[in-house]
């Protein structure tokens, strides 16, 4: 059960705050900005052990940790302050009983979602222009602490979205936001409407997948998986009940479902069958084990060597398989010594910047097709140590569309109890999450 929800911007004041069992004192805001600051001046339990502890700590501490770094649930004499940050905005929730902490996130994730699809996007400027919109819907998705009404579709039958329209019936005294009468067809199915009708059938899926891996200064793959979401966009009138089959279902584990999906098909038949919601959703979600060989589509064969007061780089970047489609949006980042003081660089494609205030080269390749030549960024730094600190690590970003890297794609889709044939379009997109190249 939930108690209350607090919404704070990023100089840490309450721009929203609701209560579904009793109120808890915004006093408690304070108290989580504090441990926020203790935890962010805090020194690393690795440091801990040198004997310059207490040095370091007064002369470095603001380098250990930032507002990102804080962990997802703080513990005070009373209180769990279950937190999560997004876009300059912290959603903290303060429970003082026994809770399941992935209901609470899993809340707040779906609070964010409700409202970037109501409001478009999520910020302080947008929350405060919206505010009887944004408690209405909190007073909707809970009761006394309990998830309630959570889904787009049931919502929006009840709250009508901000527009033009429905800010002046404010101005003039209606009832905000309110539909004028309560829905006199409510669907039997939560997650969508009753009466859907469209002229063109057609429904969307967007297969898009991350890497997530660590390769070595070698080339070799420390790590490698993909996180992959099958995005829907549906357009189909009435009710229908679809049944979608892919050519390798096998290749993905740990799979994550929207409600709609009947959960026993899939297990049975790896067969996703369903009565889906009207519009944008999320129909699943999961991870895909690579092998060595499919898991990066590209290589990057980073060399640098120290020298006195400085030292030279060379970073070459090739092209694997992608089933021939190009790799595009190329970024790779490559952090200087903290200690750098100049950067002189050449690369025969694409274009790189030096950022004198992060020390890190941003180096951008708008395109790279498998057969093309291998793009290289070399070059100096100077230092102002003698003996410069390496061992940093290259962070990497791509997107490959119309691929998938896991090989995940759909096969069929049938309709059943309506009598239209609908169109379906299926899209696939992979891209970089988290990977890191060891120097």
């Amino acid at each position: 059960m939930i108690n209350s929800l607090f919404i704070i911007n990023k100089q840490g004041k309450i721009i929203i705050e609701k209560h579904w069992r009793g109120i808890i004192s915004r006093q408690i805001v304070e108290v989580f900005n504090d441990e926020c600051e203790k935890f962010m001046n805090s020194v690393p339990d690795s440091m801990k052990d040198n004997g310059s502890n207490r040095a370091t700590t007064t002369t470095l501490k603001d380098s250990y940790f930032t507002r990102d770094d804080v962990p997802p649930v703080l513990e005070t004499n009373k209180y769990w302050l279950l937190n999560v940050l997004r876009d300059d905005l912290t959603w903290l929730c303060p429970v003082e009983r026994e809770v399941d902490p992935m209901l609470v996130f899993e809340f707040i994730h779906r609070i964010m979602d409700i409202l970037t699809d109501y409001l478009g996007e999520v910020s302080e400027s947008s929350i405060r222009e919206n505010f009887v919109t944004v408690y209405q819907l909190l007073e909707e998705m809970m009761d006394y602490g309990y998830p309630l009404t959570t889904e787009p579709n049931a919502l929006k039958e009840i709250i009508m979205q901000p527009t033009i329209m429905n800010k002046m019936m404010n101005t003039v005294g209606a009832a905000a936001g309110v539909a004028p009468k309560f829905p006199q067809s409510m669907s039997n199915i939560p997650w969508r409407k009753a009466g859907v009708k469209y002229t063109q059938n057609e429904i969307y899926f967007d297969i898009i997948e991350e890497i997530d891996a660590t390769i070595a200064a070698n080339g070799t793959v420390v790590s490698c998986e993909a996180h992959g979401s099958v995005q829907a966009n549906c357009k189909l009138s009435g009710m229908p009940d679809l049944s979608l089959n892919f050519v390798n279902a096998r290749v993905i584990e740990d799979v994550s479902f929207h409600p709609c999906v009947r959960y026993r098909k899939w297990d049975s038949e790896k067969v996703l069958s369903f009565v889906p919601p009207d519009g944008h959703f999320k129909l699943m979600s999961y991870r895909a084990s690579l092998s060595t060989y499919q898991a990066m589509p590209l290589q990057i064969k980073p060399q640098i060597i120290a020298s006195k007061n400085g030292g030279k780089f060379d970073i070459t970047v090739y092209p694997r398989s992608s089933d021939g489609k190009p790799i595009e949006k190329i970024v790779l980042t490559l952090p200087m010594p903290k200690s750098a003081t100049s950067v002189n660089a050449t690369c025969n494609s694409g274009q790189y910047m030096y950022d004198p205030v992060n020390k890190s080269i941003r180096w951008e390749i708008n395109k790279l097709a498998q057969h093309d030549r291998g793009p290289l960024l070399s070059g100096t730094f100077s230092t102002s140590e003698s003996n410069p600190e390496l061992g940093m690590s290259i962070s990497l970003e791509f997107q490959i569309n119309m691929y998938a890297v896991s090989g995940l794609k759909v096969d069929s889709l049938r309709l059943y109890h309506e009598g239209y044939k609908p169109y379906k379009g299926v899209r696939s997109m992979t891209k970089a999450g988290n990977i890191h190249i060891r120097t």
